[in-house]
């Protein structure tokens, strides 16, 4: 076990989901100076509530990381009242909050609520780092209410990633069914989002991370850019995260591929399951099969930060992701 004596630094990505969290997650999490905990904000509810499978493939109870976290975290996950977790997750963590959390400054009431909210993150990503003795978390929970809540914390060197996908290729994954690997007593699928709904989450999400950028640091990365040119992209959100460049944090993406090693991963993309090797490949598919209706809508109500991220006319951007 490391001792940390600082605040505990994290690099949270942020954004909507399916624009590649997961693999630049998954990429950085390969070298022992990160340590990747996927999406915490899902914690309470998935892994403390329904036992899910972790990243390594263990259910959340069974997994000696997460469980050595609850012990140096709280003594224990039974000491986290999570009805208590989930009405304080509910009175801070909400993207209507947003504006509020922005301020310079809180009324007493309600610093003392984000930051009690803020505070059981903290102690996560702290015991994790003490636990695997990395030097930063990645969280990817991208929530954009959860990074607001999260830079009121005292104890907390946060540091943000905001990943953008063009909004089409967004509003055509959120389309399709995904099957929740994760969910061991059932069959469970991630929600599906109509074009129109994508598009306003989509907004919402990446306008809050402007607002962001003026309170903490926040680099802005582009999904295409990052899978183009992977090694350059990853090279960069390490110095970013105050990370020593080392030919061996880029190791999985050296030819041939080497495994890859499981992250202890809280929720995201079934990608966080492989045993890889990672490759990447182009995949265009939204071009062809989104509808010709769904991709107008997404278009126009998408626009002016679709223009703003060099979106334009019918995506001519590479698109690439892992297989």
């Amino acid at each position: 076990m490391v001792a940390v004596t600082g605040p505990a630094r994290v690099l949270f990505v942020g954004g909507l989901g399916r624009s590649g969290s997961t693999l630049l997650e998954l990429i950085l999490a390969q070298h022992p100076d990160v340590c990747a905990v996927g999406e915490v904000v899902h914690l309470w509810e998935r892994a403390l509530g329904g036992d899910e499978r972790c990243g390594c493939g263990e259910r959340f109870t069974a997994c000696d990381f997460w469980q050595r976290v609850g012990d140096h975290a709280f003594g224990g996950w039974d000491a986290v009242d999570r009805d208590e977790v989930l009405a304080l997750k509910a009175e801070v963590d909400r993207t209507r909050h947003i504006p509020q959390l922005a301020r310079g400054d809180l009324p007493a009431e309600q610093l003392a609520a984000v930051r009690r909210y803020a505070d059981l993150y903290t102690r996560i990503y702290r015991a994790a780092t003490e636990v695997t003795g990395a030097e930063v978390v990645v969280d990817s929970s991208k929530h954009a209410s959860l990074a607001f809540a999260l830079r009121w914390a005292p104890d907390l060197d946060l540091r943000v990633v905001h990943l953008v996908r063009d909004s089409r290729a967004v509003a055509y994954s959120w389309a399709k069914q995904v099957h929740r690997p994760e969910v061991v007593d059932s069959e469970a699928y991630m929600p599906t989002f109509s074009p129109f709904t994508v598009s306003g989450l989509w907004t919402a999400q990446n306008a809050a991370f402007h607002l962001l950028a003026a309170r903490v640091p926040v680099v802005r990365l582009r999904y295409e850019d990052f899978t183009a040119d992977p090694r350059g992209t990853v090279a960069r959100v390490r110095r970013f995260a105050g990370l020593a460049d080392t030919a061996d944090a880029l190791r999985v993406l050296d030819e041939p591929p080497v495994p890859l090693v499981r992250a202890h991963s809280i929720a995201g993309n079934p990608l966080r399951f492989s045993a890889g090797p990672l490759k990447v490949r182009q995949d265009n598919a939204w071009r062809e099969n989104l509808p010709a209706r769904s991709r107008a809508v997404v278009s126009a109500a998408t626009l002016p930060l679709r223009l703003r991220y060099g979106y334009l006319g019918g995506g001519r951007t590479n698109s690439t992701e892992a297989s």
